[in-house]
C-alpha cells in the first residue's frame, strides 16, 4: 500500500485539479468581504476556541488557497465533511458565494512569505519517520505550505490542535455529526496512533507559513 501511495496521490491531484478548472467560478474579493459575516465570528478573532466535537482553536483561513476553502465549502455543502455548524453556514451558500469569500481570505492574507524549498526547522527524527511513512510532502510540499494543487491546503503554522482535530475526523466512521469523507486521507490517517497524529502536527504547526487571521475592525 506504501508504495502505492505516491502514484494514488499524484493521480488524485491530477482528477481534482483537471475538474476544478473546467467548473470553478472566479472569485470576487471584494464581494467576499461583504459576504463574510458568518465567518467573522470565529474566523476573524485570534485564539478563538471552538468547543465541538471537542476544545480546538478555530483554523486560520487568511492567506489559505481559495481553491481549498471552495472544495472545503463544498464538501461540507455535501455532508462529505460533517459538522453541523459548518454544514449549516455552507448551505446558504452559492458557488457564486462560496467563490467570492475563497478570493477574499486567500487575499487577506497579504503577500505570500518567503518560505524556504524545505523547512529550516528539521523534524525530530521519530516524526520525520512518521512524515515519510505518510508520504505528507507529496501533496503538501516539503514544506508544507506549497501542496501540488491548490484545492489542498496549506498546513505550515497551522494551529497545532486543529490539525490533530482535522486528522482525527478523517478517521471517524459512524457518526452523523463528526467525521471527513475523504478515503485517500483516511488511509492516510488511520495507521497512525493519537499520539503520532498531534506529533506531526506539533511539529507543522512549528514551522512558518501563509496563514493568518485577521481581525475585522469591529473586533480589533
Amino acid at each position: 500500500m506504501k508504495t502505492l501511495f505516491p502514484a494514488m496521490l499524484a493521480l488524485c491531484a491530477l482528477t481534482i485539479g483537471t475538474t476544478a478548472h473546467a467548473q470553478d467560478k472566479a472569485g470576487d474579493a471584494a464581494a467576499g468581504h461583504n459576504k463574510n459575516a458568518m465567518c467573522v465570528g470565529c474566523h476573524a478573532l485570534p485564539g478563538y476556541q471552538a468547543s465541538f466535537p471537542e476544545i480546538h482553536k478555530v483554523p486560520m483561513i487568511a492567506g489559505q488557497n481559495a481553491k481549498y476553502i471552495v472544495a472545503s465549502l463544498k464538501a461540507y455543502k455535501k455532508g462529505e465533511r460533517k459538522h453541523p455548524t459548518m454544514r449549516g453556514i455552507s448551505e446558504s451558500l452559492s458557488e457564486q458565494d462560496m467563490a467570492d469569500l475563497a478570493a477574499y481570505y486567500e487575499a487577506e492574507g497579504g503577500p505570500r512569505a518567503e518560505l524556504p524549498a524545505t523547512p529550516a526547522k528539521a523534524a525530530a527524527p521519530q516524526v520525520a519517520e512518521l512524515l515519510k511513512k505518510g508520504n505528507c510532502a507529496a501533496c503538501h510540499g516539503e514544506n508544507f505550505s506549497k501542496p501540488i494543487d491548490p484545492s489542498y491546503p496549506k498546513l505550515s503554522g497551522q494551529h497545532a490542535d486543529y490539525l490533530t482535530v482535522a486528522l482525527k475526523a478523517y478517521r471517524t466512521e459512524g457518526n452523523p455529526q463528526v467525521g471527513r469523507g475523504n478515503a485517500i486521507m483516511a488511509a492516510q490517517a488511520k495507521p497512525y496512533t493519537l499520539a503520532e497524529l498531534k506529533a506531526m502536527a506539533a511539529y507543522i504547526a512549528s514551522l512558518p507559513g501563509d496563514l493568518k487571521t485577521v481581525p475585522q475592525a469591529r473586533f480589533k
